[in-house]
């Protein structure tokens, strides 16, 4: 479930009016922002935007650029895009992060479906003038280039089949090849990019039930080198990604200085979907609310808006 109901007695032209005047001045009217377009569904974004730019012959992203910055504009900015747009951007900055920022790419590919997947590719190709594939493929080597690149440009079956023959092969398959680390990673690659999610669930369930441990316990223990975390971090995502990104939140809260990136890439991603139910699991998790646990730890504008798109 969403945090975010959007108003539908909305009027993209008086919204932009109220931008322009927030804009105005000595400093820029930071509440105003806040009210208007954290309170606005993706399509309503779009519009504004548009409608801003009719009037006044300006991009709003760009003025909103010159007018805020640090955290709140990144967090804003990232907002205003369209979600195959903003997923592009982040898939971009992770490249660029090198080993710092596979586990973006990871998380981006595996949480989307197939057609999500297909309009990432299409903005990223648009705005970069690349394709998404070789900028993976030209940052990585070996194995982790495998199954990056397997995974950005997998096209999965998105349906509700299973086969519990097929299941119980693979996980006997996908047992030898993070056994000891030596085993067949072209085969575990090819299992984890072009199975569908729901047969991937029933395999990670028959290895559970075959093996006495689940499939990212085991990984955990022999997780040492990029591709290791890698093969975890994918596993992770495509089995519970409620509980993967409650993860992501409780490292970037807990650690010495927040990590607003990571902060920000899941109240962004997850607001209009599931954050509600993120927000659960992390209750469940740390027995603190997640509203809580932020205000703690952010301030200023960004604390505001970041707090507004988890339904403050």
């Amino acid at each position: 479930m969403a945090t975010r109901i959007a108003p539908t007695n909305h009027s993209p032209l008086a919204d932009a009016e109220a931008l322009h005047k927030a804009f105005k001045g000595w400093g820029t009217d930071e509440k105003s922002v806040i009210t208007i377009l954290g309170h606005r569904s993706v399509y309503q974004r779009q519009q504004i935007r548009k409608a801003y730019e009719e009037k006044y012959q300006e991009d709003l992203l760009k003025r909103l650029e010159s007018e805020i910055s640090g955290d709140f504009e990144r967090a804003v900015y990232r907002w205003m895009l369209e979600p195959a747009d903003r997923d592009a951007v982040l898939a971009h900055v992770a490249i660029k992060d090198g080993s710092k920022g596979y586990h973006v790419i990871i998380e981006v590919v595996s949480v989307l479906s197939p057609e999500e997947v297909l309009a990432l590719r299409r903005a990223y190709h648009n705005r970069y003038k690349h394709s998404l594939e070789e900028d993976v493929a030209a940052h990585t080597t070996g194995h982790l280039r495998q199954l990056l690149v397997g995974l950005v440009s997998s096209f999965r079956y998105g349906g509700d089949e299973i086969n519990p023959k097929l299941a119980k092969t693979e996980a006997d398959i996908l047992h030898e090849s993070i056994k000891e680390k030596k085993g067949n990673y072209e085969e575990a690659i090819r299992i984890l990019t072009t199975r569908s999610k729901t047969q991937l669930l029933a395999t990670f369930n028959r290895y559970k039930d075959d093996h006495g441990t689940s499939i990212t316990k085991k990984l955990l223990d022999n997780a040492s080198d990029d591709f290791h975390k890698a093969l975890h971090t994918t596993i992770r995502c495509i089995s519970d990604h409620k509980k993967y990104y409650e993860k992501v939140l409780r490292g970037a809260l807990k650690r010495i200085g927040t990590d607003e990136d990571g902060l920000t890439r899941v109240v962004v991603t997850r607001a209009e979907k599931d954050l509600k139910d993120i927000k659960e699991v992390y209750y469940k998790r740390n027995s603190v609310h997640l509203e809580d646990a932020i205000a703690k730890e952010i301030s200023g504008d960004y604390k505001k808006f970041i707090l507004t798109l988890l339904g403050k």
